[in-house]
């Protein structure tokens, strides 16, 4: 019988996530069986220790589970604990381990598959939800000159920056964005989900070197276009991120990380 691993998430019918998990067992030679739950609202924490009982070694979790995953584990590492959120959780010795790879993923495609260090950059952030809890860390140990959150709630903005207690970390609210040249920015916030663009300013990405959109498959978001028409050269969506912290996730659970590339090139769609 194969290992068993699966994604929970609501609604769960548009994941990639069984694609990408058996392209990388293949690609590595692994046997296991990946696949896709429909997560109840009422029955969530049920689910997981069912699939554990069941004989499940780990799972992927996605929207709206990944704080109550966290919440479950009775372990978890720095990078879950920053973002209160767990995209990975993975049985071992009876108990729950929960991990956050959202933002190692999100920094090795700018970084690595995109060829954009963010060493000595300046990168703009817009949100502070959870996608940027996850992404903080890793971006602040790639050694910035400076990360700018950007987002309506500055409450919750304010708590990030002093959870974190960083020097190159600032907030700042959207109407203060003019005159500031930024390097990279990346759009965490939900607007591309439902076709808004957020609240910029006029010319807030003219000086930026690459525009990244964490939602992926939508073509050219507002936010994108956006950038495009401020002659951002670079614009990418969340596709690169998606694999990478599946890879991530797979050499956590099996010791082996997968090439990513031809997954990549697999699931891309071009941006028009």
């Amino acid at each position: 019988m194969s290992d068993r691993y699966a994604v929970i998430g609501r609604p769960i019918n548009h994941t990639k996530s069984p694609l990408i998990h058996g392209l990388f067992a293949q690609a590595c030679g692994q046997q296991l069986e990946y696949g896709a739950i429909e997560g109840a609202l009422e029955g969530f924490e049920a689910q997981v220790l069912a699939f554990r009982g069941e004989g499940g070694l780990g799972m992927n979790i996605t929207a709206p589970f990944k704080l109550r995953a966290f919440e479950l584990a009775e372990r978890c590492s720095e990078r879950a604990q920053l973002a209160r959120a767990a995209n990975a959780l993975k049985f071992e010795n009876g108990g729950i381990v929960a991990e956050n790879f959202d933002g190692i993923g999100l920094l090795r495609d700018i970084e690595v598959n995109l060829g954009e260090p963010l060493h000595a950059r300046r990168v703009l952030v817009l949100g502070a939800g959870g996608a940027v809890r996850g992404a903080l860390l890793p971006f602040l140990h790639a050694g910035p000159a400076e990360v700018v959150i950007a987002n309506r709630d500055m409450a919750k903005a304010v708590a990030l920056r002093n959870e974190l207690n960083h020097p190159r970390l600032r907030i700042s609210r959207y109407e203060e964005l003019p005159g500031q040249a930024f390097d990279i920015v990346v759009n965490a916030t939900s607007a591309s989900l439902v076709g808004e663009l957020p609240p910029l300013p006029a010319g807030a990405l003219a000086e930026a070197r690459l525009a990244y959109e964490l939602a992926y498959g939508k073509g050219l978001t507002p936010f994108l276009r956006l950038a495009r028409d401020q002659g951002v050269a670079r614009l990418a969506d969340g596709v690169g991120m998606l694999v990478e912290q599946a890879a991530e996730a797979f050499a956590w659970w099996r010791g082996v990380r997968p090439e990513t590339g031809a997954v990549i090139d697999r699931l891309t769609i071009p941006l028009e």
